[in-house]
This record gives structure tokens, C-alpha cells and sequence, in this order.
């Protein structure tokens, strides 16, 4: 577990999870929102934004979570794991308008700068138009990831904490090839 690609739909939890696997395995997170924007919610142009997933990749380690799929392709032939985060959308977007009220007007450490946390209709209602289409490119990397990636489908927040616990259990025994504590 050197490269880790997580994927899933807002709300899914990938950014939480990047940070444990991060806090655990020492391995760099990079989370899609600080590519993606810049300060005061400023979209960056596409070509810019693949240019810089494109440089993230080509490091020798990483947990890379979240979107800008043009780039999955690259992105999951580096990786050596993958973890697709499918839960469900009434629980998705839960999480989100939570997350929204619970860091009103502050910046998350999984946004840059500038980007402080609003309560955004306009995303929600993104978040509920592409519940179907959004999940179904996600099913097909996933499905289509060659045999040599390790893979993870989790579709409760139970299967995420299982995993966690057992990925801090491989590391406890020397499991995994990383440093642990």
C-alpha cells in the first residue's frame, strides 16, 4: 500500500478516510478539493487541474481521494489500491448539510484556503442529479480495475471502521511494510 486511489460521491467520506490512512501509514494525502479550487471557491481551469493531478501521481507515494475523473485512468495505473466508497445518497447527503452547519464560514483542512465551508444549494442538488450517473462511472472503474489492483468496495460506515481496524491491527504486527508506532 503505497498509492492509494479513493473515489466516491460527495459525501461518502473519502477525505475522513484519506486522513486516518494517512495518520496511519505515513503515506502524503492529497485531497482533489485543493486542486480543484482555489481560494474564495475560484474553479481552476481543466487543463491546469489535470496538469497538477498529473504531477501528484508520478510521486513514488500518495492517498489521492476524490474526483476530476479524466484523470482516474492514470491515476488508478499508478495506484496499487483502490477503495471505492458507495454509500448511499439520503446518508451522502446527511454527511454534507452536517459537515456544512458543523464548519459554517471556517476552512476545512481538506479545502484550501479561502474556501470556507457554506451551506450550498446548488450542490446538494448536484449531489442528488448525479447519484446515478456519478455512481455508475465510479462501478465502472472499479469493475474495470485490472486484477492487480488491490480493491475495496465499501457500502456502510461500518465495512470503513472495520477496515480501518484491521489495516491498524496489519500495522501493530509489522503486516504492511510501513512504519508503525
Amino acid at each position: 500500500m503505497q498509492r492509494v486511489m479513493i473515489i466516491g460521491q460527495p459525501g461518502s467520506g473519502k477525505s475522513t478516510l484519506a486522513r486516518h490512512l494517512g495518520d496511519k501509514t505515513f503515506l502524503p494525502v492529497i485531497h482533489i478539493d485543493h486542486i480543484h479550487w482555489k481560494p474564495g471557491w475560484v474553479e481552476r481551469d481543466r487543463a491546469e487541474k489535470t496538469r497538477m493531478t498529473l504531477d501528484v501521481i508520478e510521486q513514488p507515494k500518495w492517498i489521492f481521494e476524490g474526483g476530476h475523473s479524466a484523470t482516474w485512468p492514470e491515476r488508478l495505473a499508478r495506484a496499487d489500491t483502490l477503495i471505492w466508497l458507495d454509500l448511499p445518497v439520503g446518508l451522502r447527503l446527511r454527511r454534507v448539510i452536517w459537515r456544512s452547519l458543523r464548519c459554517f464560514g471556517q476552512s476545512r483542512p481538506d479545502l484550501p484556503e479561502g474556501c470556507r465551508e457554506q451551506l450550498d444549494w446548488d450542490f446538494l442538488s448536484f449531489i442528488w442529479r448525479t447519484r446515478n450517473s456519478a455512481r455508475e462511472r465510479a462501478r465502472a472503474l472499479y469493475e474495470n480495475a485490472p486484477r492487480d489492483k488491490t480493491r475495496y468496495h465499501f457500502t456502510t460506515p461500518a465495512q470503513v471502521h472495520n477496515f480501518l481496524s484491521d489495516l491498524e491491527t496489519a500495522l501493530a504486527i509489522g503486516n504492511l511494510g510501513v512504519p508503525h508506532r
